[in-house]
């Protein structure tokens, strides 16, 4: 039997452990909005991990080793990602932030044969850390890697009109202060009927936090790009819009004129 000092050490305890749960849903890295760990756990048991391809169960793992692994796009985002774009029959893609390429895996293996990715990212170095399990999968030839800035990039393709039109889907998880400045220069290149992903628009929840909430300085710096960015899309006419709570967010634009 437990001594009341026990007993109320175990009291303490347990309301320490609800409250370091509700921390973690606080928690940028923890990448589902539900109020539940056991839930989200249950999504991936059951939904996500028996489904996930080889090649991104050992993607996700060394992703996992590494210090930025809160940048990775999460388990069932990705799986989402790779039959949105079956369901799109996507073949000319684009992806703004690669990382080491756990979302870019994820296209590449639901692209056919002989589809493309663009995809452009400011660090080489993560992306090189999954490049090999990328080439095992057998689908780097669809990639083209391109390091550094995307809106230069973006501006050379704006710039002939050729490309205008030609992409059929597009997904952004990149630098959040520039998610308006790629949408401007995106729905030119997104074909009518095409569609743009832009992740991380519920940003940890902190989108419905009042300002004084506590949160990390980086989160607080980008919450306002993303909010500007939701109000952006909301009031778009070109585009129908579907914001969902998978991962940390994704807002679907499908491009209508």
């Amino acid at each position: 039997m437990a001594t009341t000092t026990e007993a109320t050490n175990t009291s303490t305890n347990n309301g320490e452990d609800k409250q370091s749960q509700n921390l973690r849903h606080q928690e940028v890295g923890h990448k589902s909005l539900l109020q539940s760990d056991d839930l989200y756990q249950y999504i991936l048991e059951t939904s996500v991990y028996p489904r996930e391809p080889e090649s991104m169960k050992e993607l996700r793992e060394v992703t996992a080793k590494h210090p930025w692994n809160i940048m990775t796009t999460s388990a069932d985002e990705g799986q989402f990602l790779n039959m949105l774009i079956k369901l799109v029959n996507a073949k000319n893609t684009m992806e703004i932030g690669v990382y080491t390429g756990y979302s870019l895996l994820a296209t590449a293996l639901a692209l056919p044969e002989d589809g493309k990715i663009l995809a452009m990212d400011v660090n080489r170095e993560n992306y090189e850390l999954g490049l090999p399990i990328i080439e095992k999968a057998g689908v780097a030839h669809k990639i083209d890697f391109r390091e550094g800035p995307a809106l230069p990039v973006l501006d050379q393709l704006v710039a002939d009109e050729k490309n205008h039109g030609t992409y059929d889907f597009i997904f952004v998880d990149a630098d959040k202060d520039n998610y308006i400045n790629y949408h401007k220069r995106l729905i030119d290149l997104v074909k009518v009927g095409g569609v743009i992903g832009y992740d991380n628009t519920l940003w940890n929840g902190s989108v419905v936090a009042p300002p004084d909430a506590p949160m990390r300085k980086y989160v607080r710096y980008y919450r306002d790009f993303v909010l500007e960015l939701n109000k952006a899309l909301a009031a778009d006419p070109r585009i129908e819009i579907c914001m969902l709570p998978v991962g940390d967010g994704i807002t679907i634009c499908r491009r209508i004129s």
